[in-house]
Formats: structure tokens, sequence, C-alpha cells
């Protein structure tokens, strides 16, 4: 059964242009009480209250219950026996780290593999995603609408390749990168979006080796911004990863 808020009555308002800024109210159950976690107002590693939620939402328990058990699925809650769902906590530096170092293997591999495919590349819808959060957001911070920009993107490099073993690894860390956006760093989207704009114009030029260093770029600076997060006394023993550029004959 789909989760879905109200749709009569006069708070009802009707869907939005194409390209448009989306209202809260406007989204589904489940997008609204997952923005809420994105966006912080549920902070990591709370207890979520299903009747509060439904209340504020001004909804039944049971879509709420229902989004709530999706967005285990998505690991940004978690059951507690028996307590509940919990919010999952964030990762810690050295969880940081791991992660990226999975992502540094499976990602700029993505972007050369894209760029070398003319008949299905990638690289003019991955534009037009950039274009299309520019228009709709500018430069004011949109956390939650920048985090589904980017797996947005992401998602769509990952899905060009055709590989649906490397697009599930992919999809296995995608909470992780979701909660990272919680962090202050970037959130309005201007240096995201310029290294997502370098990595999508070298796969439309179908030029595998600067597809494959824009993407690798990419990650090595999203992950400085992420590591802004910790504070000093954890960012001072925070594990190095050093940036390298891996030539290929």
């Amino acid at each position: 059964m789909p989760d879905t808020t109200e749709t009569t009555g006069p708070g009802h308002r009707p869907d939005p242009q194409p390209g448009a800024p989306t209202r809260p109210e406007q989204l589904s159950v489940y997008e609204r009480i997952k923005a809420m976690i994105l966006s912080n107002q549920i902070p990591p590693d709370t207890k979520v209250n299903i009747d509060k939620l439904a209340r504020q939402l001004s909804v039944s328990q049971t879509p709420v219950r229902e989004a709530v058990q999706r967005l285990e699925g998505d690991k940004l809650v978690a059951r507690r026996q028996p307590r509940g769902y919990w919010t999952t906590p964030l990762l810690n530096a050295h969880e940081l780290r791991h992660m990226f170092e999975v992502r540094l293997l499976l990602e700029p591999w993505t972007a050369r593999a894209a760029a070398t495919d003319r008949t299905a590349n990638p690289g003019q819808d991955l534009l037009d995603e950039v274009d299309r959060f520019i228009q709709a957001y500018g430069q004011h911070e949109h956390g939650y609408e920048l985090a589904s920009h980017d797996v947005a993107f992401h998602d769509a490099l990952f899905e060009s390749v055709g590989n649906r073993f490397l697009s599930d690894a992919y999809r296995q860390i995608h909470a992780h990168l979701h909660l990272f956006r919680l962090y202050p760093a970037d959130l309005n989207g201007e240096q995201t979006v310029a290294e997502h704009r370098r990595i999508a114009e070298a796969v439309l030029a179908a030029d595998p080796a600067a597809a494959e260093q824009a993407m690798r770029d990419h990650l090595f600076a999203a992950m400085r911004r992420f590591s802004l997060g910790f504070t000093a006394d954890s960012a001072h023993g925070f594990p190095e990863i050093r940036s390298t550029v891996v030539r290929r004959n």
C-alpha cells in the first residue's frame, strides 16, 4: 500500500511544475520523514516517535509506520528491541575513511567506463541533472535537495554502465552518503555541483582518463568537506587518504 499524504481539504495543493522546488507538504509521508532525518530535524541516534510524527504530519499512524519500515531498508533507521525504531548514528572518522576507500574503488572506474560508450553516453543526462539543481535552488542552502541531487547524479552514472552487481554494491553505501550531508560544508552545493559538472563534461566528451580523474578529484574533495563535521580532537586523529593520480597505459 503506497504511503501518501491526504490529497483533499483546504491544505491540499496541486503538484509542483517540473523542475520547481517541492514544498514539504507535497511530498509523500516517506519523503517527508526522510527529509526530516536528512535535514537533522530528527537528529542521528534518536528514537523515532510514531505517534508524534503522525500528529505532526496530520496523518494516521499507518502510513508513518510504513514509511519508517522503508527507511529501515534505506538504513536511515534501525529497530532496537524492545524500544522501537531509532535513527542510525553518523559514521566516525575511521568508518568515513573506509567508506571512501570503497568509493575510490568503484566510482573512478565507473566514470571511466561510462565515458567510453558513445551510444549510451550519459553525459548529457548528467549535465541536465546539474542544471536542474542549479535552476531550482541556485545558491541557497538546501541540504536535503543537495543530497537528492548527489544521489541522482551518481545513480545515473552507475546505471549507465549496466552492471547490476556494481549498482547493488553502490546502493549499500547510499545511506552513509545521505547522512554525511548533515555536516556543515558546501550546503548550497556550489563546490559539489562544480565537481559534478566537470565529471559530466568529461563523460560527454568521451574522455575516459579525464572522467576518471574528475571523479577521483571529486571524491577526495568530498572527503575533505565531510571531515569538517568532526570535532577538533577527532579531526586531529583523522586518518589521511592521500590523493594519487592513477596512470594507465
